[in-house]
């Protein structure tokens, strides 16, 4: 077995067993301090399982969906929050602590996503990854960065749809669309806590913003810290991301990006306080004005850092290979019939 291969079994391996102990252990112990402290070995050894992998890709998804997302869930599972409590079965525990889902409430009011759609963006992903792939030396920088905008809301939309029918076929639950149409929005409020990458904005509504509200309970102004917390969270665990793809120091300018985002979301709120009732743009300016925010300071902080260090490369030459492969099989299978 190659040395590739054999890591990619201890990630899998190691991951399980951490969630197994948290099933089986840290879930008998008292809720609050007692199960907070029999999961930080579990903390500490889904921060650094990631490290395991040598692909790129795979690194960036292990990052996120074991080392942020199942770390923060077992956070809140300590004192008997979030989707992992209660522990109703082994399988529903890991599957779900494991993948970046969120049940669907009972005030669920979002339109289901069409499939037709679904297989729309898996089908047009492929096309841009290969176009930029080949041409990514010819294109204008803009171009380049624009595509790379629709490769990350596309590409996050599938494996998040992808983990929701894994979680509707094991456990047989129906879960909420990761995003709304975020190209939609129409102020960054609507954008980042109503519309994009929901699962994240879920986990960090009640692992960073509800507890530092409270803190500030009784103050108008404690929606102020909160939201900039979160968004520094946010950047804070990008900025390790990155880290782990490409194992560099951070440049911090994903930081950046968020907490600009945070600043300008309490200005957006403070603005739409003040005009209450007295001006308001129509729907169209305002997606314009907030598509366009989002778009600029992503080409301006969040993608340099990726396109400087090689990321971008490094992840269209793995789907590269990944499609030349599954090219290879469909030959084959083709050959043979």
């Amino acid at each position: 077995m190659a040395e590739g291969e054999t890591n990619t079994l201890i990630f899998f391996s190691t991951t399980v067993a951490a969630l197994s102990y948290s099933y089986f252990i840290s879930s008998k112990l008292p809720k609050g301090i007692y199960r907070l402290i029999s999961l930080i070995p579990i903390f500490c050894l889904l921060a650094i399982v990631p490290l395991l992998l040598s692909s790129t890709f795979a690194t960036a998804v292990a990052t996120l969906f074991i080392t942020w997302l199942a770390n923060f869930k077992l956070l809140l599972f300590a004192f008997n929050q979030g989707p992992l409590y209660p522990p109703k079965s082994f399988i529903r525990f890991i599957t779900i602590a494991s993948l970046p889902v969120k049940f669907r409430s009972d005030s669920f009011k979002l339109k289901k996503k069409s499939p037709f759609n679904l297989w729309i963006e898996i089908l047009i992903s492929p096309v841009l990854i290969s176009f930029v792939y080949k041409n990514k030396e010819n294109l204008n920088h803009h171009i380049v960065l624009g595509i790379y905008c629709a490769l990350v809301f596309l590409l996050v939309d599938i494996l998040v749809f992808v983990s929701n029918a894994v979680i509707w076929a094991v456990v047989g639950v129906e879960l909420e669309p990761p995003s709304d149409e975020p190209y939609l929005a129409t102020s960054l409020q609507d954008f980042w806590g109503r519309r994009w990458n929901l699962m994240v904005t879920n986990i960090l509504r009640h692992t960073v913003y509800k507890p530092v509200k409270s803190v500030f309970s009784g103050e108008e102004w404690a929606s102020v810290p909160a939201l900039i917390a979160t968004f520094v969270v946010s950047g804070l665990m990008h900025e390790l991301l990155f880290y782990y793809v490409m194992r560099v120091i951070p440049t911090w300018e994903m930081t950046s990006f968020f907490v600009l985002h945070g600043i300008c979301v309490v200005v957006e709120l403070l603005v739409k306080r003040a005009l209450t009732g007295k001006f308001e743009l129509p729907a169209i300016v305002s997606r314009l004005l907030t598509v366009g925010f989002v778009v600029v300071t992503s080409f301006w902080l969040f993608f340099p850092p990726l396109i400087d260090g090689g990321a971008d490369v490094k992840v269209l030459q793995e789907f590269k290979l990944f499609a030349d492969y599954l090219k290879s099989i469909v030959d084959e299978v083709m050959l043979r019939w």
